[in-house]
């Protein structure tokens, strides 16, 4: 017989690993051959600041850290710095979720706003000080408005699919460890 427990929490970050390479997949695929003039989300950097602020229990720094430099190989950034950002910002949310737990869904999506335009600007701040070619201030902002709008439809189908939500104050696992 399978422990439910076992199986649950080795169940998230498959599923999670499983979501962020189905995005990666989706991102690499050649579609079009013309240039896009609003670039999509960040859908793996939603996920992840997404599972980090609802479960931070459900996804380990190595986990983020591995899906996030395969995307950076994939996508030919440079090699560990996103997400070495992206682990610093996402360990700084995991050290506040019990102050994130008792907040609604607007603060929460602040925050995640702060998130990605801190992650955004320190990845171009730091390639600006070793002078590596990027793409403009503008479309840098445009993505990063473009993946703070679809914060809340992302979020919105993770609870309605995978019931990800916060943990509420005092609630236990199936072992009775507070979460």
């Amino acid at each position: 017989m399978v422990d439910p427990v076992l199986s649950r929490r080795l169940g998230y970050p498959v599923i999670y690993a499983l979501l962020c390479a189905g995005f990666l997949f989706l991102r690499v695929l050649p579609l079009s051959t013309m240039p896009v003039s609003v670039p999509g989300p960040d859908f793996v950097l939603l996920l992840t600041l997404l599972w980090v602020i609802r479960r931070p229990d459900h996804v380990p720094a190595l986990l983020i850290a591995g899906v996030l430099l395969v995307e950076d190989l994939l996508t030919l950034r440079a090699p560990g710095l996103w997400a070495g950002l992206v682990i610093v910002v996402t360990e700084f949310l995991r050290s506040h979720r019990i102050g994130l737990r008792e907040v609604n869904f607007v603060v929460e999506w602040l925050v995640a706003s702060g998130a990605l335009l801190v992650i955004a600007l320190a990845n171009r701040a730091i390639l600006a000080m070793f002078v590596v070619p990027q793409a403009g201030l503008g479309l840098t902002l445009l993505q990063v408005l473009v993946s703070v709008a679809a914060y809340p439809v992302v979020a919105f189908a993770l609870q309605a699919t995978l019931g990800l939500r916060r943990t509420a104050p005092g609630e236990v696992d199936a072992m009775g460890q507070r979460l």
